[in-house]
């Protein structure tokens, strides 16, 4: 009888060999020398780098708050729109829906506004009936995070519930959060039965609705006093091309 051997199958890298599985079959195949990039191709793998880094952050800020169970498109699709929004543009963000599947329209008619003194209004308004559902869970979530530094400085929270049943006369909420960097808005929404959060991910929904770059200090330039108005009157006067003069500069050692 002959001596059966067995192949060793793997998957991912060894040496420079990837292993990998494609319809049920094993398959293996070597990693090339060397990789080629243009410009373009480089330039390309810096912006999705730092996309990446970027959506790392925001992720990490409110990982521990929002509680939308992640799907598998949620990485690429906040890279996708910080990409497309540019390098120095994170307001791009505003709008991204944690659960794509749903967003907060499905239970405000009126968009929740936040203003430069960082109070979110939620305007007056009929909120919108959800069979099943009497009540509605909201939660801001402020996170204030340096790009900078890559890192998520501070995050504070707030809850109200609304009673679907009742007129709703509006809200509003302090969503600061101290600290330098960038502040961050996300709104959570979920729809309450017998006072439980369903956990149909048709529900429940978390946006970022807002995005503040932190405000530059303002430059005032200090007025010129009548002397110095007078001084540069006369040196305008003196170099007048207009004028027939013969001008001597005079360099002292």
């Amino acid at each position: 009888m002959g001596r059966q051997t067995s192949l060793l199958t793997f998957t991912g890298r060894v040496g420079n060999l990837i292993g990998y599985n494609r319809n049920g079959k094993h398959f293996m195949r070597c990693m090339p020398e060397t990789i080629r990039q243009t410009s373009a191709t480089r330039q390309a793998a810096q912006r999705f780098g730092a996309a990446s880094r970027k959506g790392r952050l925001i992720r990490s800020a409110f990982a521990g708050e929002v509680d939308i169970r992640p799907d598998g498109s949620r990485v690429n699709r906040l890279n996708k729109a910080i990409i497309k929004g540019g390098y120095n543009n994170p307001e791009a963000i505003a709008g991204f829906q944690f659960n794509r599947y749903t967003g907060i329209d499905k239970f405000f008619r009126v968009a929740p506004v936040l203003s430069a003194d960082g109070i979110l209004h939620i305007p007056a308004q009929t909120l919108k009936e959800i069979k099943g559902f009497t009540a509605l869970e909201v939660k801001v979530v402020a996170a204030r995070i340096s790009f900078a530094e890559r890192k998520v400085v501070h995050t504070e929270t707030a809850v109200i519930v609304l009673d679907t049943r009742e007129p709703f006369a509006g809200a509003a909420l302090s969503v600061d959060a101290p600290g330098k960097g960038t502040l961050v808005v996300t709104l959570q929404v979920r729809a309450l039965k017998d006072g439980h959060p369903s956990g149909n991910r048709k529900y429940a929904a978390a946006d970022i609705i807002a995005v503040q770059e932190p405000q530059t200090k303002q430059v005032f330039h200090k007025p010129e006093c009548p002397k110095e108005i007078a001084i540069r009157q006369r040196l305008d006067a003196l170099f007048d091309p207009s004028r027939e003069q013969s001008i001597h500069i005079v360099q002292r050692e």
